[in-house]
């Protein structure tokens, strides 16, 4: 199925839209110390696409792998929405079995297994059964029958469901290629209100560079607060608008959107351009102010700027996967939802064993938040 597999420098990563699958990302990865490969490969159309009688045409692909060294001893290559190349649902499992036995080689010696974070979309969200009355989706089913679904077709029955999803497996895309009123009206009524209420109020949203950090950071550590969060060194942030990969096939446009009122910062995001999308990358928000929707303006200029900047799509990046007040997600959801987009569920994180045994360890000592510690 698969040729001409090789490594490459990833500042030949192809263009993409998604920002975890580009040279920019491998920059931002390198200067935060960890280990980046790109490898290239081929394969023919009607390897992956059903009734597909086209048998010469030929796809060119590729894909970031990053390097987590989990020991000294032993490392794991995670593939951050990758690849890119989404075959008909009955090529998947066995195209990501020979694309793993294929990258094999260039990964480090100690690699015990790959694991795909995989923008492809749920099997069940394609399934009306699978959405109640009401339209909401009721979720993906139990693991076993998850793994049962996605080896179909799969030579060695490898793929096991991870049993966390490290990047957001639920986002809300919005459609750029309307008009702005157009998109306007696609919203909730109060989000519009809420939008015009913050232009109203005075709050302007301004773009900066590194010399806006320290002012995100703050806004950052206040949210990360509030919301009980995981707090990142502020290093992280520093490489995402320092990473430069101009020269390269899949730059990335990093914009820092800072939301004031009367010279107060309220509100700060990343938004992030690559290809034809503009990403909701992170953001944060002060306590004080609330009542002047600094939020909205923010987003709404990000969109904005999305598609004076010839995107068509507007990634919100990172829902809960229906409006259940009960998941930490949930006021995400309900704010996210507001504007307008087409909610979309992924598949998520997908382990490839390379060494059974130590894959157990590992896979025991994640479920019980042991560390990672095989040897």
């Amino acid at each position: 199925m698969l040729f001409n597999i090789q490594c490459k420098d990833t500042e030949e990563l192809f263009e993409t839209p998604i920002v975890q699958q580009t040279a920019f990302w491998s920059e931002v990865k390198a200067q935060l110390g960890a280990d980046t490969r790109a490898v290239n490969f081929k394969v023919y159309q009607s390897d992956l696409f059903h009734r597909s009688m086209d048998d010469k045409t030929i796809i060119s692909s590729d894909i970031l792998a990053i390097i987590w060294q989990i020991d000294r001893n032993h490392s794991i290559a995670y593939i951050p929405y990758g690849p890119e190349l989404e075959p008909s649902e009955e090529f998947q499992g066995m195209f990501l079995e020979e694309l793993s036995e294929s990258i094999r080689p260039f990964l480090p010696n100690d690699c015990i297994l790959i694991r795909y974070d995989l923008c492809w979309q749920s099997y069940w969200a394609k399934d009306e059964e699978h959405f109640d009355e009401n339209g909401i989706w009721k979720g993906q089913p139990d693991s076993l029958t998850q793994e049962f679904r996605f080896n179909f077709n799969t030579h060695r029955w490898n793929f096991k469901k991870a049993y966390f999803n490290i990047l957001p497996s639920n986002t809300i895309y919005l459609d750029l290629e309307q008009d702005t009123d157009a998109i306007l009206r696609k919203m909730k009524p109060k989000t519009r209100y809420n939008i015009r209420l913050s232009a109203r109020k005075g709050v302007e949203v301004k773009s900066m560079g590194p010399e806006g950090l320290d002012i995100w950071y703050e806004l950052y550590k206040e949210t990360a607060a509030r919301n009980h969060l995981l707090l990142n060194d502020i290093s992280h942030f520093e490489a995402v608008l320092k990473a430069k990969c101009n020269n390269s096939r899949s730059p990335a446009d990093v914009r820092l959107l800072i939301a004031e009122w009367n010279a107060k910062p309220l509100a700060a995001m990343f938004l992030v351009m690559t290809a034809n999308r503009g990403s909701y990358l992170y953001g944060a928000s002060s306590s004080q102010h609330r009542n002047l929707m600094a939020t909205y303006a923010l987003q709404w200029e990000a969109i904005q700027l999305s598609k004076a900047n010839g995107c068509t799509e507007y990634d919100m990046f990172g829902i809960s996967p229906s409006p259940d007040p009960a998941h930490p997600l949930y006021g995400l959801y309900r704010f996210k939802a507001g504007f307008g987009g087409e909610i979309y569920h992924s598949l998520g994180c997908w382990d490839y064993p390379l060494d059974e045994e130590k894959y157990a360890l590992f896979r025991a000592s994640e479920i019980n938040s042991q560390g990672y510690h095989l040897s």
